[in-house]
């Protein structure tokens, strides 16, 4: 067995985590080069390294997972859902069940929370966000950004939902309190059902086709009749109908 598919065997037994069902090449190529960052030789090496030392184990984690966000992100898209989608959501249901699957540091379930909180009062708001990294969930709960992360924001949004603070500009205690932020492994875990809408942007990309298969199903299985799946700008399903999906529009897929 070569010393990488060892590693994620390794891996596996370790965390829980299928590093197979991610593109071996993208995934062979990031994890090298952190272990080179840290002198190790090889992969045998560095899986000794990550299960003595946590702080390295969460740099792997946060490397593997590719916390990469901002919010508004192709914000088009996300006007057509503050325009199109969620008011057809809403219409039937004023306390829609969201979820922002893959949430990273956090940008883009809060991202979620600004636009519903514009539609509807707050009280009736709640937006679940999970992620398979522990690091990146306690960035998103202290909820504080760069202002590099808010360059797709709108600027009366800015003013709204944000404070400028001497670490970055901080989401509003108003918004942090419409999201739930949970731990959940997108490949091992089960899905909780009878959503309205389900955000997974920009991570499916690095999954092999058959791990997107089985996502697509799960997703498809998550959602209620009528709920809407969101997915990235480089995601774009091509056999909707595989998983009960139609294309509402670019990117969105409504459950059938």
């Amino acid at each position: 067995m070569d010393d990488f598919k060892d590693f994620i065997s390794k891996v596996f037994k370790k965390t829980g985590l299928d590093l197979a069902q991610y593109k071996e090449p993208q995934m062979k190529r990031r994890l090298t080069s952190l272990y080179l960052k840290h002198g190790h030789k090889n992969f045998n090496e560095f899986f000794q390294a990550i299960d003595k030392d946590r702080k390295l184990y969460d740099e792997f984690l946060d490397r593997m997972t590719i916390n990469v966000s901002e919010f508004f992100r192709n914000s088009n898209r996300w006007q057509i859902l503050q325009d199109k989608i969620l008011p057809r959501i809403i219409k039937d249901n004023r306390r829609p069940k969201v979820w922002s699957a893959a949430c990273s540091t956090g940008e883009e379930p809060y991202t979620l929370a600004i636009i519903l909180s514009e539609l509807l009062p707050q009280s009736q708001v709640q937006v679940i966000a999970t992620d398979i990294d522990e690091t990146a969930i306690s960035k998103a709960k202290e909820g504080i950004y760069v202002k590099r992360s808010l360059q797709e924001v709108p600027p009366h949004i800015v003013k709204k939902y944000f404070s400028e603070t001497a670490k970055g500009y901080a989401i509003s205690d108003d918004i942090k309190k419409l999201v739930t932020f949970k731990k959940h492994n997108l490949l091992a875990d089960k899905f909780d059902t009878n959503y309205d809408l389900i955000v997974c942007r920009n991570v499916m990309i690095y999954f092999t086709d058959e791990a997107k298969h089985e996502l697509y199903m799960k997703f498809s299985g998550a959602l209620k009749n009528e709920g809407v799946l969101f997915v990235g700008s480089t995601e774009q399903i091509f056999n909707p109908q595989t998983y009960n999906f139609k294309a509402l529009d670019t990117f969105f897929y409504e459950k059938y």
